[in-house]
């Protein structure tokens, strides 16, 4: 079911108008007075590189539309489809960067308000519940934060939709994975995440993460969810990273 844009919930409320006429807004990308109501101006969201054309399962990029890329006709993922409206790059990375190591809401609030905008120009299957992936404890500990959790809560608000944290559980800390093939990340997170006891699930959720890089921790959520009877689920990432080659 495709999102009702009607229960959409308006980010810009009169709290928030106060705050922007006392203290206007500055981008904080450029550092220059934003021209629109939120911390970042036209011209640097201008550069933000929208995934329009992509693989309806995994959300990869392609060069020309196909109703599935090579990778998920040759080994299907446990997933029914994929939401990620930008492609992970310059300078959509910097806002990343400082929402998961610099301690920034400011660049949260602005990745959840493109999120949401998002959803008004590329509506994906509406689901009954959103799970945000979980961190391991140490990692929650270290950071402070989900930024998983961070993102998906002004989306569960804009779309009057449930979110759980409560659901899965990283059960074991895997190294840093940012340099590692897709195989090697699917071996590190083999058996990572749990499904928490006696928690009983719709048919349709969706898994919500900020990149989605090779995939490899959003199958494994999604292996865990599929065994436990759910009967579809998605994936909601922020951004969605191009394949490597070579």
């Amino acid at each position: 079911m495709a999102v009702n844009l009607t229960t959409l919930i308006p980010v810009d409320g009169l709290w928030r108008r106060l705050q922007f006429a006392l203290l206007p807004p500055h981008c904080l990308l450029c550092g220059q007075r934003s021209d629109s109501p939120r911390d970042l101006c036209a011209a640097c969201a201008a550069d933000l590189i929208r995934n329009r054309i992509c693989c309806p399962r995994c959300a990869s990029p392609l060069s020309a539309p196909a109703p599935l890329c090579g990778e998920c006709l040759e080994h299907a993922p446990p997933f029914a489809a994929t939401f990620a409206p930008f492609v992970y790059g310059h300078p959509l990375d910097l806002l990343l960067t400082r929402l998961k190591f610099g301690r920034s809401l400011a660049a949260g609030r602005v990745l959840s308000e493109l999120w949401i905008d998002a959803l008004h120009e590329m509506p994906p299957a509406r689901p009954e519940l959103l799970i945000p992936v979980p961190l391991h404890a140490g990692r929650l500990r270290e950071r402070g934060y989900n930024q998983a959790l961070e993102l998906a809560k002004p989306l569960a608000r804009a779309l009057a939709n449930p979110l759980r944290d409560d659901v899965l559980t990283r059960t074991r800390a895997t190294p840093a994975q940012s340099h590692l093939d897709a195989p090697t990340r699917r071996r590190n997170l083999r058996g990572a995440f749990t499904l928490v006891d006696n928690v009983v699930l719709p048919a349709h959720v969706a898994i919500v993460d900020d990149v989605m890089t090779t995939g490899a921790t959003l199958r494994e959520c999604a292996d865990v969810l599929a065994r436990a009877g759910v009967a579809r689920v998605d994936v909601w990432a922020l951004a969605r990273a191009p394949k490597r080659h070579g």
